[in-house]
């Protein structure tokens, strides 16, 4: 070996060698430095504030120096010392989920949830599949689960519940802190399987115990009838995806037996879809009139506008509404009373008025939160305030019992007094060949539309 080759074998190791040196020394400070400090940290715990601006992707996401040790302080007693703490229930993964629906409570939204994978499937087949149900919308009012419509023809119907019933307990559950999602999702069950519900109402000394059956609940849409004096009298049960074509056959019938005048029922209706509502105010709205805003966060207004033909602009006409007309029942009646002055009759509605959005996280959990309010064109925000009636009327618990309708009966007394000397009588065209073909092609042009989508994904 040369004595060149020496001199670089012993230059290699001695800088190898102070290397090594060097990264043990300081492997064994920070090890050494660590457990002191853990240690000291733990007998003496003292607020540590990180800067997360550079850690989140999404700048600006969270303030800095956010305090995060009460947190860990609360996750470490949790894993050392609580009785459950350690088992199934308890893992990593369940905690977080537990952090970040607490996350979203802190909104204090009823209508802002969080759902784990699990939940978020559950939550999926309920709306695209089969469930028993006892038919009844629920909402949250002051703190509270209550009833928002009981559903016609349905176990809850039977049972006589009524719109802002309070339900105190689900089996051996207590609602307070339950949340409306939670809620529904313990109302719900197989077909045929008993519920037991305890239900208060203000008129009640004390709350009362119902054992109610589930079914498969099939959701009505729209009921007519020709009442004296040439009154249409229309009772819209819900604003599903049935409903514009529905009633769109109901002033069919209505031009056909001469109507001169409008009762709409929307009482006891928990609402449903936001495009439906427009599309049927487009009927006594003239085109371009504002049926709704949605306001965000940020005051940025989208202003949802009526594209009818105000077929029924003079027609004379005049809403029930009641504790149970909420959502989108809401904003039929608030635009119709802003910008027409029809009167409403009957009582305060529910005000339910938020927009939701789903978002689905990575790891197939979902968030739903509301991002938007809906106003009408009054100014007024529907959520929270509901609308007052024109003309208020009470129904007792023995008009309910004797099947007496006094605010139905107010409403036919007013209309009547609207249609005298107005002598409009309602016409509708029935509707065209090609209206009838496209009612056809259209839903199987998006059908094969949304098909070919899948295909690209794929």
């Amino acid at each position: 070996m040369s004595r060149r080759v020496k001199i670089i074998i012993w230059i290699s190791a001695a800088v190898f060698g102070g290397i090594f040196i060097v990264g043990a020394s300081l492997y064994i400070g920070f090890t050494s430095g660590f457990h002191v400090g853990f240690t000291q940290g733990e007998i003496e715990p003292r607020a540590v504030r990180l800067d997360l601006s550079g850690v989140n992707p999404s700048p600006g996401a969270m303030a800095t120096g956010t305090d995060f040790n009460a947190f860990w302080q609360t996750w470490r007693l949790i894993r050392d010392k609580a009785l459950s703490g350690g088992t199934a229930s308890t893992t990593d993964q369940n905690m977080v989920y537990g952090a970040i629906k607490g996350l979203v409570g802190s909104l204090g939204d009823p209508y802002s949830v969080f759902l784990p994978p699990s939940d978020a499937k559950k939550f999926e087949d309920d709306i695209s599949g089969s469930f028993g149900g006892v038919g009844m919308e629920i909402g949250e009012k002051n703190g509270n689960i209550v009833i928002i419509a009981p559903l016609k023809d349905t176990p809850a119907d039977r049972a006589g519940f009524k719109a802002d019933d309070q339900v105190l307990q689900i089996d051996d559950i207590y609602t307070d802190g339950l949340g409306v999602d939670e809620s529904v999702r313990h109302i719900r069950g197989p077909v045929g399987s008993e519920v037991k519900l305890l239900i208060m109402r203000a008129s009640w000394d004390k709350p009362k115990e119902f054992k109610v059956k589930r079914e498969t609940i099939n959701i009505p849409t729209v009921d007519f009838e020709m009442k004296e004096g040439g009154i249409a009298y229309i009772k819209l049960y819900s604003f599903n995806e049935k409903a514009s074509s529905l009633f769109y056959s109901t002033l069919l019938k209505a031009s056909e037996s001469r109507a001169q005048g409008i009762v709409l029922d929307l009482r006891n209706d928990p609402g449903g879809y936001l495009e439906v509502a427009v599309n049927i105010a487009g009927w006594w709205l003239n085109k371009g009139d504002t049926v709704v805003s949605e306001k965000n966060r940020d005051g940025i207004k989208k202003v949802l506008k009526a594209d009818g033909n105000a077929a029924l602009n003079k027609i004379p006409t005049v809403v029930l509404v009641n504790e149970g007309s909420a959502s989108a029942a809401e904003i039929l009646a608030g635009a119709l009373h802003d910008q027409l002055k029809i009167k409403l009759i009957g009582k305060k509605t529910f005000g339910k008025g938020t927009v939701q959005t789903l978002e689905n996280l990575s790891d197939g959990s979902v968030v739903k939160i509301t991002i938007a309010n809906w106003v009408l064109p009054s100014g007024l925000i529907i959520d929270k305030n509901g609308i007052e009636p024109d003309i208020k009327v009470d129904i007792s618990d023995d008009d309910a019992k004797n099947k007496k309708d006094p605010q139905l009966d107010k409403a036919l007394s007013v209309i009547k007094e609207l249609v005298n000397g107005n002598g409009a009588t309602l016409k509708i065209a029935p509707p065209s060949f090609w209206s009838k073909v496209s009612d056809k092609i259209i839903p199987a042009l998006t059908s094969l539309l949304n098909y070919l989508k899948g295909l690209e994904r794929e």
